[in-house]
């Protein structure tokens, strides 16, 4: 039997872990997760100490991690624990904006890392939706965030069209092809051409997931945002 999340079958549900110290943060994202068919949560904990214990190479498949836990830091335990298992995908979840830290790590990690907003955890298909979209190697990026994106000037993506930046910001935001052209109603091999123009537009090379990621990457580093706690 194949489970879906968004679209794409599976031979098994997700396991997730979730560190979290805030008790109802935790609870809430467990149930919220665990109420998915596709999903369950394999460790519900509340610090880093209690992950290095607990998160054991090929236990799980999406750490969800709290940036600022009680014991310690969640970047420096999703580094800790992807390289003990360089498969494992990371989804940092912060109520401040670390954008700088996260975007510092990227050439550090085995697998691309997502990042949400806690207040955005609380819409149940942005929070599963972020959850499927990382075990699957795509970078999400809280949508209110990258919805706030603006083009630095003089920079690749500043000399996007005004097409292909609106697609580029939906793909920070982890939607498939398939999203993207019901987004903006558009046809997928429409949304597939802005994609290809996209790619040599910012210069990145390489094979199919791989230049998804980096042209994310490539959006976030030239681009302006304003968070709103």
């Amino acid at each position: 039997m194949h489970s879906r999340v968004d679209g794409r079958a599976r031979p098994r549900p997700l396991r997730v872990s979730v560190v979290e110290d805030e008790a109802l943060m935790r609870s809430m994202l467990v149930r919220t997760i665990d109420e998915a068919p596709t999903m369950r949560v394999v460790h519900e904990l509340d610090g880093a100490a209690a992950a290095r214990l607990a998160i054991a190479p090929r236990s799980t498949d999406v750490a969800l991690l709290d940036v600022n836990l009680g014991d310690g830091n969640g970047i420096a335990l999703g580094l800790e624990l992807q390289r003990a298992d360089p498969r494992l995908a990371v989804l940092l979840l912060s109520s401040l904006d670390v954008m700088g830290l996260f975007l510092s790590v990227q050439d550090q990690v085995s697998e691309p890392w997502s990042y949400l907003s806690k207040r955005s955890t609380f819409t149940r298909d942005v929070l599963l939706g972020a959850i499927a979209a990382t075990a699957d190697g795509d970078v999400v990026i809280d949508p209110s965030l990258v919805q706030r994106s603006r083009p630095r000037a003089g920079t690749p993506v500043a000399g996007l069209t005004s097409a292909q930046f609106q697609v580029l910001r939906l793909v920070a935001e982890g939607l498939s092809n398939e999203a993207v052209a019901d987004r903006l109603h558009l046809s997928v091999r429409s949304v597939e051409s802005h994609l290809l123009s996209i790619y040599r537009r910012l210069d990145v090379d390489g094979e199919g997931a791989n230049r998804r990621v980096r042209a994310v990457l490539t959006f976030l580093e030239q681009t302006g945002r304003t968070w709103q706690r």
